[in-house]
């Protein structure tokens, strides 16, 4: 392995570090998969200076995110996950509108430090396992990107979800969940009541 293929593997494995993400989760980040990146990491195969450079800018964002706090795409995924292999949706929906309220600060702040973050959520999460929680999380970061006047994430074009998520309300029927659910979240097939996507 020659200097150069050395300086790339390095930098590839300190951005990895950085990053705070498992290998299979900044392969997916970067758009890529997690084998591929592997051949990236022990140098037999040369990334592009494209791909090198995003992934040393990526893992810088994630870095900043972290350190300033708040979630991020990835983080979010893994914390739904998590939460749906135990089926608790109550968490799962407290996470991606936590998340959301985190992205919130984030496009309307124009720190420097909370810029750099912003960018973290340009790139792609692993699913969260279930394709109407994607289509959710996915939902409410358009909205979010959108609101503030900011080009959305292309990961946030999603399919259209054949498996509808209807988020229960303590004081609302489901028809009337439906009623109240704001069109640019039924659009994706998921149903929530306005007041419900509130939080403190």
């Amino acid at each position: 392995m020659d200097n150069d293929t050395h300086a790339v593997t390095d930098g590839l494995a300190q951005a990895l570090a950085d990053s705070g993400l498992t290998q299979a989760d900044f392969a997916t980040a970067l758009g890529t998969s997690a084998s591929r990146f592997s051949t990236y990491l022990s140098g037999k195969i040369d990334p592009s200076a494209s791909f090198y450079l995003r992934a040393l800018r990526l893992a810088q964002a994630l870095r900043g995110a972290r350190a300033l706090g708040l979630m991020t795409p990835q983080s979010t995924a893994r914390e739904v996950r998590r939460s749906l292999r135990k089926h608790d949706d109550i968490r799962a929906l407290k996470m991606t509108l936590q998340a959301r309220d985190h992205l919130h600060t984030l496009l309307h702040d124009a720190d420097a430090h909370t810029e750099e973050a912003t960018s973290a959520w340009t790139s792609t999460p692993r699913s969260t396992g279930e394709r109407k929680w994607d289509a959710f999380f996915a939902a409410l970061t358009e909205h979010e990107f959108t609101s503030a006047n900011h080009e959305p994430p292309a990961w946030t074009s999603t399919d259209t979800n054949d498996d509808p998520l209807l988020v229960k309300s303590l004081l609302l029927s489901d028809d009337e969940v439906r009623a109240s659910t704001p069109e640019w979240l039924s659009r994706h097939g998921v149903y929530a009541a306005e007041r419900d996507l509130v939080t403190a």
